[in-house]
């Protein structure tokens, strides 16, 4: 037991040395992107906050919380606009938020893979993201992408499942530019 509790004491101070960061809003973005009868429309989520702890060489003691307003989601399309909020889509009377959190990280080839846990639309699945970081003299940018198929979550369930209209896949992308807490 003795020695137990000392590899556990040379251990865990290494196990939590990722570097916490702090998202700088303004020139951040989290986005989307489908397809509407063939053609391509992107998105934004104007409101989201995103809880940061990374670091390369300590991907074990790395983690994202990302939590959104699914009511701030714009595409410039204002049919579009006014749907997304709507039952049929992201239905924010009942579930305002979308919540990620990372459940672990790791390497495939020289990639990063960001393992977590989606919850959209009281639905909570697995869900992978590409992870690049690089680091910078006042911080780093940290640009992430995957995704999501859009009727594991019943978003556009009912009359808009069909995915010859309304693409089944819906590529995440953001972009953060982060400073060190």
């Amino acid at each position: 037991m003795h020695r137990l509790a000392m590899l556990l004491a040379l251990v865990l101070p290494f196990a939590a040395t990722a570097a916490d960061y702090t998202v700088q809003p303004a020139a951040s973005t989290l986005g989307f992107s489908d397809t509407f009868q063939g053609e391509t429309f992107n998105g934004r989520f104007g409101k989201w906050t995103a809880a940061i702890s990374y670091d390369p060489a300590n991907l074990a003691g790395s983690k994202f919380d990302v939590e959104v307003e699914l009511a701030s989601a714009k595409t410039g399309d204002n049919d579009r606009d006014g749907a997304l909020p709507g039952a049929d889509f992201f239905d924010v009377a009942k579930f305002p938020k979308a919540h990620f959190v990372t459940t672990g990280f790791r390497q495939d080839g020289a990639q990063v893979i960001a393992d977590g846990k989606l919850t959209l639309r009281g639905v909570t699945r697995p869900v992978s993201l590409q992870v690049t970081f690089k680091p910078q003299s006042s911080g780093a940018t940290l640009d992430v992408a995957g995704t999501v198929k859009r009727l594991d979550f019943s978003v556009g369930g009912g009359d808009y499942a069909d995915t010859s209209v309304i693409g089944a896949d819906v590529k995440i992308t953001a972009h953060l530019q982060l400073a060190p807490k």
